[in-house]
């Protein structure tokens, strides 16, 4: 006979909070509307509330495990369901493509830790073209900024990155009463669909570093933010060349006008290599 495993507490430095309100869980599976032959793979399946209502939906599932304790609690729970696969591991370093499957795209799920929301999501855009989405309960606040138009107070630096790489929809908002033990801030659920730019980057860390230089100040116009990356006299030249006013602060530009200010930066920094 199999020993059951010891009772396991939810742990603050791997910023647990357990979802559990069944409610809340249906609602979460009616939005994802997993089909029979999907691959998905879930971030953080915890006790695995939403694991087992996926599992009624799925033939297969992924699940990917930071903490080595849950790992033997999940085994048991689901030791009926051959199609369950758990990986133990960090999911900040995980490489995502060794679960990909052509020409199926993967579809990722998770309620992700507060603390590391920002870094995995970054993470995972990195692999957006074997993803067909992503679904994640975040803080509301966190949602806001990803979701966040030009003009908006939470528009910033991830909303431009995340937009350039999907479409984001803010679902619905989930009280602290549904998870075990009670977050202290509000949550939400976000859709993100990878998608083609519109206007493509010529370099991506460009972006990331132009975005970096006028969101850290975010008060000054673009032209006293740009000062580090460009000369006046390319200033300029910027001005002459895009329809971009530098009089503007940064949350006033469109993703597509940041993503032309950063291949201006890269032609008047790398001419040769991008001709």
């Amino acid at each position: 006979m199999t020993a059951k495993p010891a009772p396991h507490r939810a742990r603050k430095r791997f910023g647990q909070n357990f979802l559990r309100d069944e409610s809340v869980i249906r609602r979460i599976v009616a939005a994802i509307h997993p089909l029979a032959k999907d691959h998905v793979v879930e971030i953080g399946p915890g006790r695995g509330a939403l694991t087992a209502a996926l599992l009624e939906k799925l033939d297969s599932l992924q699940v990917i495990e930071l903490d080595r304790d849950l790992i033997p609690i999940l085994q048991q729970k689901f030791s009926s369901h051959t199609g369950l696969q758990i990986h133990q591991g960090d999911a900040l370093k995980f490489d995502f493509s060794s679960l990909h499957t052509p020409p199926q795209p993967l579809r990722i799920i998770g309620n992700l830790p507060y603390n590391i929301s920002t870094p995995l999501l970054f993470h995972l855009l990195q692999f957006h073209e074997l993803i067909s989405d992503m679904h994640f309960m975040l803080q509301k606040e966190l949602v806001q900024r990803l979701a966040a138009d030009p003009g908006n107070k939470h528009y910033g630096r991830l909303s431009v990155m995340a937009q350039y790489y999907c479409a984001i929809e803010s679902l619905f908002e989930v009280a602290p009463s549904a998870f075990s033990p009670a977050p202290k801030v509000n949550s939400a659920i976000v859709r993100l669909t990878p998608k083609p730019a519109s206007t493509a980057v010529t370099n991506i860390a460009t972006l990331d570093r132009l975005l970096r230089a006028v969101f850290g100040q975010r008060r000054k116009t673009l032209r006293n933010s740009l000062k580090n990356l460009l000369t006046t006299e390319q200033c300029e030249i910027l001005c002459e060349t895009l329809p971009v006013d530098l009089g503007q602060r940064p949350e006033q530009l469109t993703l597509d006008a940041f993503v032309s200010i950063s291949n201006f930066i890269d032609q008047e920094t790398h001419p040769q290599e991008l001709s």
